[in-house]
């Protein structure tokens, strides 16, 4: 944990900026990406296949809600991926116009830390694309636009907040998880990411999910929403924590051909015949491109604070709440 921090907000403050960063933010990103908020679920019917198993080992939280018949459980959504996906189409959105939600999720399985809580809150957007739009250039340009928009609500954040001292690189550094291998072959996934963001201040890495070279992915993707081949991680360095932050998880999303391929792949070729998934094969559901952006971590990263605990509420371990207090880190 780090040592001599002192928190440029009080408490009072914090609340405020943490309201005024969400509202900038979302203003930025829907006019750069074409999105208008929508209304997003809470919990999900798992016999639809809407919910992402992530890494594919988080358990979801689910219950029994015997008041809807028909339906014997519910789940609290991981995250949105799917039913984004699902609502374009439903919605009746063009090509390049989208949508962002206010995604909460229970993630019981988080080993709570400085950027980890069992609770999630994000931006969940998603864009509906065309065929010829499915190339790493498109991604790119995406990641651009989000990332101008990022130093743009930094630099709002700044002028409300004058004592904020955070610094953010706008220019954009693309790695792919395997040019990361090659580079730092002795290295694992996350030390691999702070040795090359440490140079690197914005990254981003692409192509998340499948094998490298050595056998292993760079880190682990469900197989039915991002095509591997055409997503990744945006990373800053967090001068706070003297870390690399992942602040969002993206990509262009599967059609039928990378779905057959990666389901083959991890062995859940049982998943192609929910209802989700049959409609990527039948060419019924649009064809789109996403992700998350962590609210609580834009929010810690922009104020340059030290802990998530710091802008979110949640539940800590007593340890941990004892062990920050007597860094000056008061954990909500």
């Amino acid at each position: 944990m780090i040592e001599n921090y002192r928190p440029r907000l009080n408490l009072y403050e914090t609340q405020s900026a943490i309201g005024f960063i969400k509202q900038t933010f979302q203003f930025e990103l829907s006019r750069r990406l074409h999105l208008m908020r929508a209304t997003a679920p809470l919990f999900v019917d798992p016999a639809t296949g809407l919910n992402d198993d992530l890494s594919g080992i988080e358990r979801p939280v689910s219950f029994d809600i015997p008041g809807v018949p028909g339906v014997e459980s519910a789940q609290v959504v991981h995250s949105l991926a799917k039913w984004k996906r699902q609502a374009l189409g439903e919605y009746g959105f063009q090509p390049d116009t989208g949508l962002w939600t206010d995604m909460n999720a229970i993630r019981r399985d988080e080993e709570p830390d400085a950027l980890h809580s069992i609770y999630v809150d994000q931006w969940d957007w998603e864009k509906v694309i065309t065929a010829d739009m499915r190339t790493i250039d498109e991604l790119k340009r995406t990641v651009t636009d989000i990332v101008d928009a990022i130093c743009s609500t930094l630099s709002a954040v700044k002028c409300m907040y004058p004592q904020i001292q955070v610094h953010l690189h706008r220019e954009v550094s693309f790695v792919t998880a395997q040019e990361l291998e090659d580079l730092y072959p002795t290295l694992y996934g996350k030390e691999r990411e702070n040795a090359y963001v440490k140079e690197h201040p914005t990254t981003f890495i692409l192509g998340i999910g499948g094998k490298l070279k050595s056998g292993k992915p760079h880190d682990g993707r469900a197989p039915d929403y991002d095509d591997w081949s055409l997503n990744g991680d945006l990373m800053f360095w967090d001068e706070t924590l003297q870390q690399a932050v992942e602040l969002s998880s993206m990509g262009i999303r599967v059609d039928a051909e990378a779905m057959r391929r990666q389901c083959a792949e991890l062995g859940c070729e049982n998943r192609l015949a929910l209802p989700f998934h049959q409609g990527v094969l039948n060419g019924t559901l649009p064809l789109s491109m996403g992700g998350g952006i962590g609210q609580s971590r834009l929010c810690m990263l922009l104020l340059g604070k030290a802990h998530i605990g710091e802008v979110q509420v949640s539940l800590w371990p007593k340890e941990m709440r004892e062990e920050c207090a007597k860094k000056n880190i008061v954990l909500l």
